[in-house]
């Protein structure tokens, strides 16, 4: 049979709607995929918000844990210091007496304004009218302790003008010390007073001459 004129513009036809309901269709996936990558798109982008809100909240709890946490060791510090200047001061009397010392009475805290600006702190400071025993207490005596210590020895008469006619003599009391630490106090002419237990002891040989500033 032979082929015609309307059979190859019928085919033409046919062919071209095919090819337009394959192009239809392609282009419905194409729009189809695209709608599920913006879902997904936006999926993630709700996912991201989520992860930085979560860090957010997290962060902000580490922050309020770590003032808690800080406001504790701060806390802890200031109780144990009161305690171990509580512990010291509670035998300084008899210690110095013992070595040829006769204090009268302790003041605890003393604290002030230095002249030049800034504050100073002195923990213990003994007397009796000639002789001042300053005491620094310390839970763990490092060699920084020790040199902050003589400064601020070094500075007390101008600080407090009412002792610049005494005799002044410096003591660090601790817990525990590094090595190097406690030789550096009997070195430097200070009393090395050491709390043990439920009592204190000063560590420095019976010969022992301290400084006088």
């Amino acid at each position: 049979m032979a082929t015609t004129y309307e059979d190859i513009l019928n085919l033409f036809q046919e062919t071209d709607r095919l090819l337009k309901e394959q192009s239809q269709q392609t282009d419905r996936k194409f729009q189809e995929t695209d709608r599920k990558f913006q879902e997904t798109d936006r999926k993630f982008q709700e996912t991201d918000r989520k992860f930085q809100e979560t860090e957010r909240l997290l962060k902000e709890q580490s922050q309020a844990t770590d003032k808690k946490i800080n406001a504790l060791e701060k806390l802890f510090t200031s109780q144990w210091g009161k305690l171990m200047e509580s512990l010291v001061e509670g035998d300084l009397v008899n210690l110095l007496v013992q070595r040829g010392i006769a204090i009268a009475d302790t003041t605890t805290r003393l604290k002030g304004k230095q002249p030049g600006g800034g504050n100073y702190e002195f923990d213990i400071i003994a007397h009796n009218g000639e002789e001042v025993v300053v005491v620094e207490v310390k839970t763990t005596l490092r060699p920084d302790d020790v040199k902050n210590f003589l400064d601020k020895l070094d500075h007390l008469k101008d600080w407090i003008p009412r002792y610049a006619q005494n005799r002044i003599y410096g003591a660090m009391a601790w817990l525990t010390a590094d090595a190097s630490a406690e030789a550096m106090v009997i070195k430097r002419g200070l009393f090395s007073i050491r709390a043990t237990g439920d009592s204190a002891s000063i560590q420095n040989d019976p010969a022992f001459t301290p400084q006088a500033w």
